[in-house]
C-alpha cells in the first residue's frame, strides 16, 4: 500500500504537468489540474493511512 500510495501521487503530478504543458484553453486546463490535484490527494491519503500504526487491540 505504501508503494501505491507515492505511485499515485506522482501520477497527480504527470496529469498536472501533462494538462499545463498540452491544453491551451485556460478551462480545460484548469480542470485537468484539479483532477491531477485530487489525485495527488488521494496518493497522500493511502500514504499517510499506510505509514500510521493501527490502534487497537493485539491482533
Amino acid at each position: 500500500m505504501k508503494l501505491a500510495g507515492f505511485l499515485v501521487l506522482v501520477a497527480g503530478w504527470a496529469i498536472v504537468l501533462g494538462a499545463v504543458a498540452l491544453f491551451s484553453v485556460s478551462l480545460l486546463r484548469t480542470g485537468f489540474v484539479l483532477a491531477g490535484v485530487g489525485v495527488e490527494a488521494l496518493g497522500l491519503v493511502l500514504a499517510v493511512r499506510s505509514h500510521a500504526e493501527r490502534r487497537g487491540g493485539p491482533a
